[in-house]
């Protein structure tokens, strides 16, 4: 029986991916570097750090370290997320947030995001209250589809990983799940576009799919 599940955040909870688009391709322009759609979507599921340790491989142009790009890329993101009034948690995952949390069920948040941005994001949709802990992928030196964070957030549950599930959107966070060995849902939605979620365990389109007895009773 399951007694935890492990949430993504971006794509998942909420879509922040426009912020972080225009953030990092407002960066881009600066950096006067030209990233292809092909090789963007190929950076879904990093964390900040690892986009801008690959992007420096892809550039050696980029003068900048590390520490500098991600803390400018942060700056122009938080700007952007203050300030825009239409982001919205996506359709049918607070219910089902209420739901597991008013059964029982243990919630906890693996997300490649930094910690600044998960707790703009946890404030701002007051959610703070329904999860018991929060891993963000800055504390780990490399990425999804590497399983670390997984494996981690797992080690946090009130249950052996075989009592838990993950609900991911996409493609390097499916193959980490995976990789930690842990029954994984696959969220398909509009926002998921290009992503392979063969690798998941089950796939859903709407979150309206999913209660706490109908996860409770997956097993992988």
């Amino acid at each position: 029986m399951i007694k935890t599940v492990i949430f993504d955040m971006d794509g998942v909870i909420v879509d922040t991916e426009p912020v972080h688009r225009y953030a990092y391709y407002k960066q881009f322009s600066e950096l006067n570097i030209n990233v292809t759609e092909e090789m963007y979507t190929s950076f879904t599921g990093f964390s900040t750090r690892n986009t801008f340790q690959t992007l420096k491989g892809f550039f050696p142009t980029i003068e900048h370290g590390v520490e500098d790009l991600i803390q400018r890329k942060r700056s122009i993101f938080n700007d952007a997320f203050d300030t825009k009034e239409d982001l919205y948690l996506l359709e049918g995952v607070e219910d089902l947030i209420k739901d597991l949390h008013a059964n029982g069920i243990q919630l906890i948040l693996a997300s490649s995001a930094s910690k600044v941005t998960i707790e703009r994001v946890f404030t701002r949709f007051n959610l703070h209250r329904y999860f018991s802990a929060i891993v963000s992928g800055e504390d780990f030196p490399q990425s999804k589809p590497n399983p670390a964070i997984f494996v981690h957030a797992a080690s946090l549950s009130v249950a052996p990983k075989e009592n838990c599930i993950i609900i991911e959107d996409s493609t390097n966070g499916v193959k980490a799940a995976k990789g930690a060995g842990i029954f994984c849902v696959g969220y398909r939605s509009e926002n998921s576009e290009g992503q392979d979620l063969s690798e998941a365990n089950l796939i859903v389109n709407h979150f309206n799919e999913l209660n706490a007895f109908k996860i409770s009773q997956l097993s992988i």
